[in-house]
């Protein structure tokens, strides 16, 4: 059985940083994408960033710049490192994993495994 466990949420205030770990098991992921999505309160499953084997990283425009994906292939983990943080970046952030190629990657829908999530909230 697949799954995927986040890890490192919690509360911080803006301009901190933090980091997030997604842990997979049960297969691996290595040579397809694995991704971080967000969702706030009532608004939809957002993309954040996605990384596919090697160095191929992809970022939602509102987070370029500040937010750093990476992977251990080895250790099946993805990592969400996120920097300047921002109160609008308080979220449900869940981590993603493709099991198949085709589809836009920024889409929730081109993902088969989710994580549980972890709540990330940016407060003063």
């Amino acid at each position: 059985q697949v799954q995927l466990v986040e890890s490192g949420g919690g509360l911080v205030q803006p301009g901190d940083s933090l980091s997030l770990s997604c842990a997979a098991s049960g297969r691996s992921f290595s040579g397809y994408a694995m991704g971080w999505f967000r969702q706030a309160p009532g608004k939809e499953r957002e993309f954040v960033a996605a990384i596919w084997s090697g160095v191929s990283t992809y970022y939602a425009d509102s987070v370029k710049g500040r937010f750093t994906i990476s992977r251990d292939s080895a250790k099946n983990t993805v990592y969400l490192r996120m920097n300047r943080l921002k109160p609008e970046d308080t979220a449900v952030y869940y981590c993603a994993a493709r099991g198949s190629y085709g589809g836009s990657q920024n889409s929730p829908a081109a993902y088969d495994y989710w994580g549980q999530g972890t709540q990330v909230t940016v407060s003063s």
